[in-house]
């Protein structure tokens, strides 16, 4: 059973940077297609940026040139560094992890974008 544990979230001021960790467990990492998903209280859960197992990267149009998806295959961990944060940028981000029919979330990470 796949397990994800992200961290890195908080509180940030306009402008400034975060970078979220994702750590996975329980699955043959390299062989996943991982994104970063966020969602605003009352607002449906949005892709913000994908990384597919061969490296291919997709991002949101509203965090293009601003957000950096990563992945390390050896520690099995996948990152998304943030920069030029807007408060609009604040929700719950997610780690997602799929393969074929299997999907597997983290909990979620918190950030907040506020002076």
């Amino acid at each position: 059973q796949g397990q994800l544990v992200e961290s890195g979230g908080g509180l940030v001021q306009p402008g400034g940077s975060l970078r979220l960790s994702c750590a996975v467990r329980g699955i043959t990492f390299s062989l996943y297609d991982m994104a970063w998903y966020r969602q605003d209280p009352g607002k449906q859960r949005e892709m913000v940026a994908f990384i597919g197992r061969g490296d291919t990267t997709n991002y949101a149009d509203s965090v293009k040139g601003r957000f950096t998806i990563s992945r390390d295959n050896a520690k099995s961990t996948v990152y998304l560094q943030m920069n030029s944060l807007k408060p609009e940028d604040t929700a719950v981000y997610y780690c997602n992890a799929v393969l074929r029919t299997l999907v597997y979330w983290g909990q979620g990470t918190q950030v907040t974008v506020s002076s």
